[in-house]
């Protein structure tokens, strides 16, 4: 929802000049993505939206949950609860998703990193996925983490996305720019 990307940006930040070393930045990355699985179910979404539901207990129930997710809990409990408290007394735990991948947005710039997606209609070996993770790091000067899915709708060819960068090499966009130059 961009509602909630937007309301996430500056919790993210916040969470992010917390952990300010990279010890930090890791364990909040994996605290902050399992607190947006515990928000993300259903039953825990409920009673996020119930009204007049006690925010003391919703709060603890959300760190309990996400504490045993992730073996024990984080280094800095008393600030990931103050961080819900503060989410749950404004509302915004909803935003905890889009906070989480903001968080990891941050996170990859420091690192110098960037997450692509190769989306292909077959599947792509190991071999040519690295040769293409090199080419994307010679070209944006970072290191890459590739990722794979696989789309049969696509026909042919693979698409690649990273944040806000698309490549696409699908068949089915070229038949789509054919129809559409043969239509004009």
């Amino acid at each position: 929802m961009a509602e909630n990307a937007a309301i996430a940006r500056p919790y993210a930040q916040a969470v992010f000049e917390l952990a300010d070393d990279t010890t930090l930045l890791t364990q909040w990355s994996n605290v902050l993505r399992a607190a947006a699985n515990v928000v993300a179910d259903s039953e825990i979404a409920l009673l996020i939206s119930r009204p007049g539901i006690d925010r003391t207990a919703l709060v603890g129930i959300i760190f309990d949950v996400t504490a045993q997710a992730i073996d024990g809990g984080s280094k800095n409990p008393r600030e990931f609860r103050n961080l819900l408290r503060l989410l749950a007394d404004n509302g915004r735990l909803p935003a905890l998703g889009d906070i989480a991948q903001r968080f990891e947005k941050l996170k990859a710039e420091v690192q110098n990193r960037i997450d692509v997606v190769l989306i292909a209609a077959n599947p792509v070996d190991e071999a040519r996925q690295v040769r293409i993770a090199g080419a994307l790091k010679k070209r944006l000067g970072r290191e890459v983490s590739m990722h794979f899915q696989l789309d049969e709708t696509l026909i042919g060819g693979a698409r690649l996305q990273a944040d806000d960068l698309v490549i696409d090499g699908s068949v089915r966009i070229g038949l789509e720019k054919l129809a559409s130059a043969l239509t004009n």
